[in-house]
């Protein structure tokens, strides 16, 4: 082969080479830019821009659609690191916090986020500087543009045009780590949730559904315009706006009648469960809940307060109910068949048992009959009646006695949640059998004898305010009750098939006592008389047939707590009322007159000139950290 021949082959070897690399380049880069769609994703992050449109909250209104919680407009300002140019430019950053009143320094620390947890990204928004007021926003918006990586979004914070129900409305919280975890997206860094009552039992129905729009911006973060024209941009959804069961006014009343106080009231209206007060004490007022830089310093301070005002002591504080058990103990002995109406018992200041004095009771009239015990609240007489049923299969079976005895029990809400709409529901306790087999495991058998004071409400038995609140309805309704509810339903709602009408629904379940409605009677006309002449006088309200049961609690710490249930009128309940006040001495000195004032305000819509002496004097009278001196009630 020729030298010639020789050079123009191995050109066209040297060719070839070429082709064939410019042929697999060419080919590289169709895969990356037709095929490959990660490098779109790339370009598409660097030009559209996701953009979170959050919902309008649901509000709440009272039953009579007086507002409580509405919404007031603040905004987010969003970061995308990556996107960030000026971060070593000096009088940029300056410009950037006098804009938005921060320093430098809370703009270096709100950027500086652990990006190796996986709960940020550089690529991402994620919230800056949250709760910019409208004020503040409007300044910053105008020079925006300068600031490549930073955007803002409307958002909505919680505003209370009232002072009250904090507890029962609860309040809003940044979502923290582990439900950012299992939300399976719902909730995004930054987002809020219900953290405490309505707002956290509801927080589905309430937060509504965010919206997306997807806007195109410049190679300098400048908007553009809509990607699309916004085809793919959906819209958010309104949160539910709830119609709440509480009635204000009564509401406010009960939180004002337990200023200075430990305890709380529960008002149910009977036929239909709805809770028209809920009240504890001592409470906080909702707008010192409404997020802002000064809340974490505020719930700081009451978690320290050793009154323990974040504690809902309506349904979380668990009470031994004292005397207000007894109505109750009586309609089930007489539905056993082991106690007779007309049956009467002596009482010697006490009950005794083989010449010892077990229980100490005050000195009254003899308790001739059921309605007579119930009205003077006698120890002596609910103590022979506890042991009645106890010992109805034997002395020596006080274990079948007392199991058999909690199965009405039970029935009534009790030693379980009642079921509320509400988080953090408490139990009670209603002792078992298998307890006392525990406490007197030495001994083959245990008596009557020594449980007795659980026949009058002390012991080891323990209930929610609510769930007195309850047995307080039950005894209106004559041995039924709705499960108690928080919510009526949303507002303008009137499908049927809407999840929260179907939620709803379980509240309109009526619960049986199993207990035969004629022997509520006499019981309850005890309780008449224990307003009209015996224990709880201090609950009587004029042109009203109140019906209630005192309760006395000891308390061998202090002065013993006060316990009140009540309903009126008599022949057709309209309400349903629990009074518990911690050192407030006898039922009848705090609870029973907080009761008949919570009455009257409901059933007759104001409470007249002069009575509002008596509520100026019980919410003037201060318990929280001394033991009770008494409260004169005149009428």
């Amino acid at each position: 082969m020729s030298l010639r021949e020789n050079n123009q082959d191995r050109q066209y070897i040297i060719m070839g080479v070429f082709i064939a690399a410019a042929l697999l380049l060419i080919g590289r880069a169709a895969q990356l830019q037709l095929f490959d769609p990660s490098l779109g994703n790339k370009a598409a992050a660097m030009t559209i821009e996701r953009s979170i449109q959050y919902p309008a909250r649901g509000v709440i209104y009272d039953r009579n659609n007086t507002l409580l919680v509405y919404n007031n407009p603040t905004y987010d300002i969003m970061a995308t690191y990556k996107q960030i140019d000026f971060l070593n430019d000096t009088g940029k950053v300056q410009r950037f916090c006098r804009l938005l009143s921060i320093d430098t320094t809370v703009f270096r620390t709100n950027l500086n986020k652990d990006w190796k947890k996986g709960l940020f990204n550089k690529s991402l928004p994620f919230p800056f500087l949250t709760l910019v007021t409208p004020r503040t926003f409007t300044r910053f918006q105008e020079s925006m543009y300068e600031f490549p990586g930073f955007f803002a979004q409307l958002r909505h914070v919680r505003g209370y045009p009232q002072h009250n129900a904090g507890h029962v409305l609860g309040y809003l919280g940044e979502v923290g780590e582990k439900m950012l975890r299992d939300s399976a997206g719902v909730y995004e860094s930054g987002d809020y949730i219900g953290t405490t009552g309505l707002e956290k039992y509801y927080e589905a129905y309430l937060r509504g559904k965010k919206g997306v729009h997807f806007i195109l911006k410049d190679n300098v973060g400048r908007f553009v315009g809509p990607w699309k024209d916004s085809k793919l941009d959906t819209a958010a959804v309104e949160g539910k706006d709830l119609v709440s069961t509480i009635d204000l006014k009564l509401q406010a009343l009960g939180e004002k009648l337990m200023s200075n106080k430990i305890g709380a009231i529960v008002a149910i209206e009977p036929k239909t469960g709805e809770i028209l007060a809920m009240v504890t004490s001592p409470t906080f007022d909702p707008n010192q809940m409404v997020a802002s830089k000064d809340r974490s310093n505020f719930i700081a301070k009451m978690l320290k307060d050793t009154l323990k005002p974040m504690f809902d002591r309506s349904v979380t504080a668990e009470y031994a109910p004292g005397s207000t058990f007894k109505a109750m103990m009586a309609v089930i002995a007489l539905n056993m068949g082991v106690w007779d109406k007309d049956r009467g018992v002596e009482c010697n200041q006490g009950y005794y048992y083989n010449g010892r004095r077990l229980t100490k009771c005050h000195a009254h009239n003899y308790a001739y009959n059921l309605e007579s015990g119930v009205e003077h609240s006698c120890n002596a007489y609910f103590c022979t009646l506890y042991r009645a049923m106890i010992d109805r299969f034997g002395v020596r079976s006080a274990r079948e006695g007392l199991d058999s005895l909690n199965d009405f029990i039970y029935r009534f809400g009790m030693g379980n949640p009642l079921g509320i709409d509400f988080p953090a529901e408490k139990d009670g306790n209603i002792p078992t059998s298998k307890h006392y087999d525990k406490v007197y495991k030495k001994d083959k058998f245990w008596y009557s004898t020594a449980i007795i004071s659980n026949g009058i409400g002390q012991g080891e038995n323990q209930l929610t305010t609510m769930q007195m609140a309850n047995l307080s309805a039950i005894f209106a309704n004559r041995g039924w009750f709705m499960t108690p509810h928080l919510i009526r339903g949303a507002k303008e709602t009137t499908d049927s098939t809407s999840p929260l009408k179907q939620l709803y629904g379980r509240f309109s379940v009526k619960h049986s006592t199993a207990i035969d409605p004629t022997y509520f009677e006499p019981v309850v006309r005890g309780m008449r008389r224990v307003i009209a002449s015996g224990t709880g006088s201090n609950a009587n309200v004029e042109g009203l047939s109140v019906c209630g049961k005192t309760g006395t609690v000891q308390n061998p710490h202090g002065e013993d707590s006060s316990v009140f249930i009540g309903f009126a009128p008599e022949d057709d309940p309209k309400i349903a009322v629990a009074v518990y006040v911690e050192n407030g001495g006898w039922g009848n000195e705090f609870a029973a007159p907080i009761t008949g004032l919570m009455i009257e305000q409901f059933l007759k819509g104001a409470i007249p000139v002069h009575r509002e002496a008596l509520v100026e004097r019980v919410k003037n009278a201060h318990l929280e950290n001394t033991a009770s001196k008494g409260l004169k009630v005149v009428h």
